[in-house]
C-alpha cells in the first residue's frame, strides 16, 4: 500500500467513525464529502437548530507513547487550516442557504494500527467566523 493510499483509507475510516459517533449522539447527518474547487467538507450534519460543519482529522497512535508519530490531530487544524474552513463553509451556505445558526466542529481521532479508537476529541465551535 502506497503512502497516499494508506493516508486515504485513514481519512476515510476516520469519517466513518466520526458520522458513526455524530449520529449516536443525535446528529442528522447532512452531506459528506461535499467538494468545490478549492476544496472538500468532510461532513455537514444538523445539531437540533444548529447546522454543524464537522472537519475530521485522524491519526495513527504511535502505540504505547502518549501522543502519535505526527502530533495530536487537532494540532494540524491551522489557522490557515482555520480560514480554509470558513471560507469552505461560506461556500456551501451560498449554495445551500441556511437561515439558522451555524458552526464548524473539530473531531481528532487517533486510531491503532487495527482501526480502533485510542481517541476521540470533539471541539465544538473551534473555528471562529460562525455565526
Amino acid at each position: 500500500m502506497t503512502g497516499q493510499t494508506s493516508r486515504q483509507n485513514l481519512g476515510r475510516r476516520g469519517e466513518e467513525i466520526a458520522a458513526a459517533y455524530l449520529a449516536r449522539l443525535g446528529y442528522v447527518i447532512v452531506t459528506r464529502n461535499w467538494r468545490t474547487r478549492t476544496g472538500e467538507l468532510d461532513i455537514v450534519a444538523r445539531d437540533g437548530e444548529w447546522l454543524v460543519i464537522v472537519e475530521v482529522r485522524a491519526r495513527r497512535s504511535a502505540g504505547g507513547s502518549t501522543a502519535p508519530i505526527l502530533g495530536r490531530p487537532e494540532d494540524s487544524v491551522t489557522p490557515r487550516k482555520q480560514a480554509r474552513l470558513a471560507a469552505l463553509a461560506e461556500a456551501y451556505l451560498f449554495e445551500r442557504p441556511w437561515d439558522g445558526p451555524w458552526r464548524v466542529d473539530v473531531i481528532a481521532l487517533e486510531l491503532r494500527g487495527d482501526g480502533s479508537v485510542a481517541r476521540l476529541n470533539h471541539l465544538k465551535d473551534a473555528v471562529g467566523g460562525a455565526a
